[in-house]
């Protein structure tokens, strides 16, 4: 009984073979197995299919030499999508001209705001998705990710808190705050 078929192994037995024997092949399979998650989610941050193939192919790169530190806390597809999301904003705030693209002055203008009504989702729903759009490129990368997180990838607030290593409400706040921008960015346009 030699021959195993690593295809049907979990995630994290597959990362402990991989980390044991630093198998370039083994690696292969959870590339095969994440590479379209990783993809679509540097898309998010690029919105250009070569610049997201490149930082997928980057975020593997990283992934094969940092695959030690997962300690097996949470699930692999947590912990990669927490890795992906930290290594796409961090590649965003390295480049000072995709900076200047997803943040705009418009965020000098945004001040705490005890006045501002409480932002229900349902207020986020009727926004019309092209106008929606130009708000979430306006406001900083790190808040529209939170809120992709929830709405696009329909996370729950666990599943926030557990990719971003934050608290529940650190994670309420948040999107309180970046739903609260979306809002004040839409309706400026």
């Amino acid at each position: 009984m030699k021959s195993l078929d690593i295809t049907k192994l979990s995630d994290e037995e597959l990362v402990s073979k991989i980390v044991e024997k630093n198998d370039t092949h083994l690696f292969a399979v959870l590339y095969d197995r994440y590479a379209p998650v990783v993809y679509n989610k540097c898309y998010g941050f690029s919105k250009n299919k070569e610049e997201a193939q490149d930082l997928t192919h980057d975020v593997f790169i990283q992934l094969f030499v940092k695959l030690r530190s997962f300690k097996g806390r949470s699930k692999f597809s947590t912990w990669l999508y927490s890795f992906t999301y930290n290594f796409c904003v961090n590649y965003v705030q390295r480049n000072k001209e995709k900076k200047k693209e997803k943040v705009t002055v418009v965020t000098d203008q945004i001040k705490e705001d005890g006045n501002v009504d409480e932002i229900d989702d349902s207020t986020l729903f009727e926004l019309k998705s092209d106008k929606l759009a130009k708000a979430l490129e306006i406001i900083p990368v790190a808040e529209k990710m939170i809120l992709l997180m929830k709405y696009q990838d329909d996370m729950s607030i666990k599943e926030i808190s557990l990719a971003l290593d934050l608290g529940d409400s650190a994670v309420k706040m948040r999107l309180k705050r970046a739903k609260e921008k979306v809002v004040k960015a839409y309706n400026e346009l």
